[in-house]
């Protein structure tokens, strides 16, 4: 359960108006732990006068406070950088639009929303594929595979699939589980959110999940070979036309 008396200062302390700011990470991930921190995504407006003066302000804007009740981790793009990394297949920002957890949002953000309906290709597979093999790699670096780590890498590759499948966006693993009806997913969810995230796995079980790992990667390509999806976002001029209203918005 998400504690917004927590996320509200650091949302209001932020020194740019706000878009929207969802909630990605475990949370949304469907398999948080009682300590996990809280990783809050979003995107913020640059007032003009500030964008176009001698020294425009970072287009990210990043906050980390271990020492909150609830380890905080914020992270937000101006809204150019954000509209655009949108239009490049960034699964990142995709999922991050689409997250369920919406701890704030402007009333622009029902219409982005809608847009990034429109922004899903048969190209998102490259941005799935390379984040499930960074996590594989962390998760066999050292010989000690963590019940965190395969999650996280599980996860990736079947909201890929289910993505260039479906068309539709869904990161939660539960959701997606419900589908693919994987047992060892639910072991392995079981064991994280009962607190034992960070203990390594029985490399025993190694092997068989490398077998795992590499049919599912197989199973992506396929989906994207098969996909419907178009090559090309639909909706780049409406996206523009939307930036330019909120930019018009916030001339001060």
């Amino acid at each position: 359960m998400l504690n917004q008396a927590i996320i509200q200062p650091y949302l209001d302390a932020h020194p740019a108006p706000l878009l929207f700011v969802t909630v990605s990470g475990a949370h949304l991930y469907g398999f948080e732990s009682p300590d996990s921190d809280y990783d809050l995504r979003g995107c913020h407006v640059t007032p003009v006068r500030q964008l176009v003066s001698m020294s425009p302000p970072d287009e990210t804007h990043e906050v980390m406070d271990k020492n909150a009740p609830v380890e905080m981790d914020l992270v937000t793009h101006d809204v150019r950088k954000f509209f655009s990394l949108l239009l490049k297949n960034n699964g990142y920002v995709l999922e991050q639009v689409c997250s369920p957890l919406v701890v704030y949002a402007a009333p622009e953000f029902v219409e982005l929303r809608a847009l990034a309906d429109r922004c899903v290709t048969r190209h998102h597979k490259h941005h799935f594929r390379k984040f499930g093999e960074n996590q594989w790699k962390l998760v066999i670096k050292g010989g000690r595979p963590t019940v965190k780590g395969l999650l996280y890498t599980y996860r990736v590759l079947l909201a890929g699939i289910h993505l260039l499948t479906t068309g539709q966006v869904e990161s939660n693993l539960r959701e997606l589980n419900q589908s693919f009806r994987l047992s060892y997913i639910d072991d392995l969810i079981v064991a994280k959110i009962s607190g034992a995230e960070k203990a390594p796995l029985d490399l025993t079980n190694l092997p068989m999940h490398e077998r795992e790992f590499s049919r599912l990667c197989a199973e992506l390509e396929a989906a994207r070979d098969r996909s419907t999806l178009p090559d090309e976002p639909t909706c780049r001029r409406e996206m523009e036309e939307l930036l330019i209203r909120i930019r018009m918005k916030h001339l001060g």
